[in-house]
């Protein structure tokens, strides 16, 4: 074990005991919580024209804070970037994550003081968390790969503003700066194929231990390391490379495209951070599903997928929550959001300790036939259409053909691009709908009644 790995090692068996108290206590945190945040936003803009106070229970809460999208939050926001201050959280935002997926285009996401450590403290202690447990923690006397987008930082009404990936460049501690790759240089290249060269030729000769990124890049990062390397797999370049992070898209249908590129299967931790907050992330090697971190400044409500556009939906606490049910999740944080829909879904693979599985995005939602298919069950069916014939997908898409041009029964359309194509196309359809028709009822039933036809993989 080297220097690092042994000086970290007790603070990393520190950090495990925290995260073993809290989780074990989840349902007391978070009712605690609540009026903790109610209090310190009771004297904002926000939180005189809802009356906030510390006093108000859950039910309350409900009755005077409604479930509000970017769209219905973007009048407050443009308050503070009109130069207000405690607006939606006492002071200014100490920066804005800008990202995109509104009707309006970018949206700013603050990020205050007070919520810092939920966003760049959990994901530090999701590594140490990992090395108390498996005792695994070379890695950190080697180089790590952060493939993020650009830390370059523009104003927006004086506040710092950029990606959350490029944000969190500008808070690498000092002890793990040394250790990080690509080069800020190399960060701050727009284009990615430029960009992509670029840190194939700053890793190449390096000691690379571990690896963070969301899949797509990752993959496109490894074959280009192959590429200009001349070797077969990740590990002949990389052989001291141990763990993998990822988070941003379901990783199985990357899975084993992207075992085969590193040459065999190592350790994972899946990470859920949104720029509206940490919200979980992988505590166990052996357990499913990811921990709700319920303990760092976010107050989670669950509505079930099917209410999110009513006008008034169900609105579940932690306490009020069952396994396996798909709900749309809101954020009350000291980030300064309010009962806000980040648009994902989640379900519950246990309750003590709370841990979930993302289903996918309310916009990952088809039913124009009422068959009511989530993004959990198409990412599943496609992975084991895979798995039966052997192929693999860079990527895909699908859609209701509700009036086909060729006439006859409407249907799902699916776009898919192969890594490595199915040798009968038309068996790997028939498969894939096979798996569809198993994962959803509703569907198996349009089918079955002729009011839909198998799908189509294009």
């Amino acid at each position: 074990m080297g220097i690092r790995a042994t000086l970290i090692r007790p603070f990393a068996k520190h950090i495990a005991r925290q995260i073993d108290r809290w989780s074990k206590e989840a349902v007391p945190i978070q009712q605690r919580l609540l009026p903790a945040l109610l209090a310190k936003a009771e004297h904002t803009a926000f939180g005189r024209a809802h009356g906030l106070s510390a006093k108000m229970d859950y039910r309350a809460f409900r009755e005077s804070v409604p479930v509000r999208d970017y769209e219905a939050l973007r009048p407050w926001i443009d308050r503070i970037i009109a130069g207000e201050n405690d607006v939606l959280w006492p002071g200014r935002p100490r920066y804005f994550a800008k990202t995109s997926g509104t009707t309006s285009g970018v949206k700013y996401i603050p990020i205050t003081r007070d919520s810092l450590p939920n966003h760049f403290g959990t994901a530090r202690n999701a590594l140490f968390n990992y090395y108390a447990r498996t005792g695994k923690g070379a890695w950190l006397d080697g180089k790590m790969i952060f493939l993020s987008g650009s830390p370059e930082l523009e104003e927006v009404g004086g506040i710092p503003t950029g990606r959350l990936s490029g944000i969190a460049n500008h808070l690498v501690p000092a002890w793990l700066r040394t250790n990080q790759l690509p080069s800020y240089r190399t960060n701050c290249i727009e284009d990615w194929d430029t960009k992509l060269d670029a840190i194939v030729e700053e890793t190449l000769q390096a000691d690379m231990r571990l690896i963070s990124g969301i899949p797509p890049w990752v993959q496109m990062y490894y074959e280009r390391l192959l590429e200009r390397s001349g070797k077969r797999t990740v590990l002949e370049v990389f052989p001291n490379y141990s763990v993998f992070v990822y988070g941003g898209v379901n990783f199985e249908p990357y899975r084993a495209k992207l075992e085969e590129l590193v040459g065999g299967r190592i350790d994972s931790v899946e990470t859920y951070p949104a720029s509206e907050g940490f919200i979980a992330f992988q505590d166990s090697q052996t357990e499913p599903g990811l921990l709700l971190n319920v303990d760092s400044g976010i107050f989670f409500e669950f509505v079930p997928a099917d209410e999110i556009f009513n006008e008034h939906p169900t609105r579940l606490s932690l306490a009020e929550v069952e396994p396996g049910v798909n709900y749309a999740l809101l954020l009350t944080s000291n980030a300064g959001l309010w009962a806000y829909n980040i648009g994902d879904t989640v379900e519950f693979v246990s309750l003590d300790p709370p841990r979930i599985r993302v289903t996918g995005r309310i916009k990952h939602f088809i039913s124009a036939f009422g068959e009511h298919v989530i993004g959990k069950e198409v990412e599943e069916a496609m992975r084991l259409a895979c798995e039966a014939t052997g192929a693999s997908i860079v990527d895909f898409t699908v859609a209701p053909q509700v009036n086909p041009p060729e006439g006859g029964l409407p249907y799902h359309e699916w776009f898919v691009e192969f890594a490595t194509p199915p040798a009968d196309l038309g068996a790997f359809a028939k498969r894939l709908d096979e798996e569809m028709v198993r994962q959803n009822i509703y569907y198996r039933d349009l089918i079955e009644g002729h009011i839909l036809r198998p799908l189509v993989v294009r």
